[in-house]
């Protein structure tokens, strides 16, 4: 029960690192009509949760079995190969300001850990990102690497949809709905991933890319990615 609710408690979408900050690409999927509906909107955010188990979602599972085994250099690399995949800028900010501040909370919360190891000497060399954060914490806690698989998953869907409301004519059952329905292949992405090493890493998703490197030339925008 406890790990439930230390689940519960990090893998909240409220947690303070900032999501509410960034659309993961929806800004300018909606600014240039890919998404204008729930429809295309619900296959956006597939589109994203999808390409999120096979390039973050491995990294996740890689930093919590890093932290199991109490190893720093293995975190380190997880944290790497993600910065390395983050071609894009905004992506790359995104990853590493809600690393740093997942890091800096879970500190705070629960004290002496590994993440706090792994930021104190992240200062000079590679970045902490959010998804190894987020995998490290949760092996910490306890929880397992399926339910912080899902926890991780469930965030950049619920970031995603949390933007659309702001950015669409789209309510908040619509929302929940869309999360339901791709909730639905949590399980089944994991059972793909959960082999892979870093070197498997896939974040090939090139018409996102195109409109997140977009993005970052718009002189009014809501969101910063």
């Amino acid at each position: 029960m406890v790990e439930t609710l230390k689940l519960l408690q990090f893998g909240d979408s409220v947690f303070p690192v900032g999501a509410f900050s960034f659309s993961n690409g929806l800004e300018m999927a909606v600014q240039h009509g890919v998404v204008h509906d729930r429809s295309t909107l619900q296959d956006f955010v597939r589109t994203v949760t999808r390409l999120a188990a096979t390039g973050d979602g491995v990294a996740l599972l890689a930093g919590h079995r890093a932290a199991t085994a109490g190893d720093l250099d293995r975190v380190r690399q997880a944290d790497e190969a993600v910065n390395l995949r983050k071609i894009n800028e905004e992506m790359r900010v995104m990853s590493v300001r809600m690393g740093r501040k997942l890091a800096e909370a879970s500190t705070r919360i629960v004290g002496e850990t590994l993440l706090k190891k792994r930021i104190g000497e992240a200062a000079n060399g590679v970045p902490v990102t959010y998804p190894v954060a987020l995998g490290v914490v949760f092996a910490d806690l306890g929880v397992t690497e399926q339910d912080a698989f899902a926890a991780h998953q469930y965030g950049t869907a619920s970031t995603v949809l949390g933007a659309a409301i702001r950015l669409m004519r789209v309510d908040h059952l619509d929302a929940q709905s869309i999360l339901f329905a791709v909730n639905e292949k949590v399980a089944d992405d994991y059972r793909e991933v959960r082999t892979a090493n870093l070197d498997d890493m896939q974040t090939f998703g090139p018409h996102l890319d195109v409109l997140a490197a977009a993005h970052q030339h718009v002189h009014v925008r809501m969101f910063m990615s």
